[in-house]
């Protein structure tokens, strides 16, 4: 082989080390390209996830129908309300049944007061207001 030859194949070389190096750093764009994809595919179904969890589409579809949203308000309320009479009629014949034995124990102080209140909520009981 003549010296021309070697540095011919040299050169060939060094460009295909050139090449060699353009089409790895090619791959690692491309390797780096499919993470960043792969991430925000992640990112994007997380998301949706998390957007199916909250029901928003179903809370559209609700703000685009008003009479139907003013029924289920008023269902509600009326529901709540309900909950909070029959709540309170409840503690309050608790407390009212607690005294009423308190007051049969005759406590000295005590028992005064409580047979009081007791007698006032037993006439109100008893008046008819209409």
């Amino acid at each position: 082989m003549t010296a021309r030859s070697r540095r011919r194949q040299g050169r060939s070389l060094r460009e295909m080390n050139g090449e060699g190096a353009a089409v790895a750093a090619d791959k690692s764009k491309t390797g780096n390209q499919a993470e960043q994809l792969s991430r925000v595919e992640k990112l994007i179904r997380a998301v949706s996830e998390q957007m199916e969890r909250t029901r928003i589409a179903d809370y559209a579809l609700l703000l685009n129908k008003p009479w139907r949203l003013l029924w289920l308000n008023l269902i509600s309320g009326v529901s709540r309300g309900i909950g909070i009479a029959l709540g309170f009629t409840f503690f309050a014949a608790t407390i009212i049944y607690v005294l009423q034995v308190l007051g049969a124990l005759n406590l000295p102080i005590i028992g005064d007061y409580i047979a009081d209140i007791v007698r006032i909520v037993q006439r109100q009981l008893e008046l008819t207001t209409y």
